[in-house]
């Protein structure tokens, strides 16, 4: 036989290792699956669910800030419910994180996992509860459904400067959006389609005022953003750049419903963020907001659950790695 030379022998150990990852990524997927807690918990999901159809229709803006919760959790760390963890001491979790510090609603997520933990103490995940209550509340409001494949566990650890590093800005062009994605293991179409949840919830005037005010510096507007919609914003909503606590609904009249509103808004040049308006300007993303403007709801919401279903994989915890919190607020002692 002929021997191997080093970089042989070098280049097949790491084929190896590479095929010893993959299958260990494979297999933490595949522990993730739909009725997980059938048998652990059979009324888990249930009772998220009965919660859920109590109290969001009271609420129904909490919907938006849930799914931006889900989003924010999965794109750190994988979603592993660290974005719920509390600061206890040394460096700040990611709930204190700039991105994160309007996200609401917490205490809604601790009363459900409360309620899941008085029927079977320490069997689901503060994880698992954060994307169950995420697609059950956008439901209750009329949203599109997905699968939730259950079993994730939850992350020991959480800090506020990854999610300043890993989550997307308001200001970011489409390259930066891609990149970002792309990282996460999701492609433009994910991008366009999960973007798409913009059409809920509201926005701060920090977010964009930019965009009116001083878009290069020179105290001009950003010619992306549709003159007289940002006329309309200056008058009645963000009337200096200075303000932070003016909130601007993101699809405006429809805030609470799940529609296709948010796609029509961007060919109008009306979404509020650079990252929104950046989706009109590569040809391939222009094709599927055209696509989606096009179709139907139905089939809308069909391909924007498999989106939701593909993020709530991103890096998942599974079998031994983690932990099953007893509070979704603090690690286990």
């Amino acid at each position: 036989m002929k021997k191997m030379g080093r970089f042989g022998f070098y280049g097949a150990l790491l084929f190896i290792l590479g095929l010893v990852l993959a299958s260990s990524i494979g297999s933490a997927h595949a522990q993730l699956k739909m009725g997980f807690y059938s048998k652990s918990c059979p009324k888990a999901e249930k009772i998220v669910q009965d919660y859920v159809n109590k109290h969001i229709p009271n609420v129904p803006s909490l919907a938006a800030t849930f799914i931006r919760m889900h989003f924010h959790d999965c794109f750190v760390r994988g979603c592993d419910a660290s974005i719920l963890l509390n600061t206890t001491s040394g460096e700040q979790t990611e709930r204190q994180s700039p991105p994160n510090l309007s996200l609401r609603g917490f205490d809604f997520i601790d009363r459900v996992k409360s309620l899941v933990e008085a029927a079977c103490p320490g069997v689901v995940s503060c994880a698992d509860v954060l994307t169950l209550v995420t697609r059950d509340s956008i439901v209750a409001t009329g949203g599109p459904s997905w699968k939730v494949p259950t079993g994730r566990r939850d992350g020991l650890i959480s800090r506020s400067s990854e999610a300043l590093n890993n989550l997307p800005p308001p200001f970011a062009n489409i390259n930066t959006l891609r990149t970002m994605f792309a990282s996460q293991g999701l492609d433009l179409t994910d991008l366009v389609l999960l973007s798409g949840a913009h059409t809920i919830g509201v926005a701060h005037c920090s977010s964009f005022t930019n965009r009116l005010y001083n878009f290069t510096g020179r105290g001009d507007e950003d010619p992306a953003l549709d003159r007289n919609y940002a006329a309309n914003l200056k008058a009645r909503k963000c009337r200096s750049i200075s303000d932070t606590t003016t909130k601007v609904e993101m699809d405006p009249g429809s805030r609470n419903t799940f529609d296709l509103g948010y796609y029509n808004l961007l060919l109008k040049k009306r979404g509020l963020f650079e990252s929104d308006a950046a989706l009109t300007s590569n040809s391939a993303s222009l094709r599927e907001v055209n696509k989606i403007v096009k179709g139907s709801v139905k089939d809308y919401f069909a391909r924007f659950g498999k989106s939701m279903e593909k993020m709530g994989r991103i890096g998942v915890k599974t079998g031994s790695v983690g932990e099953i919190r007893k509070q979704c607020g603090l690690v286990n002692s």
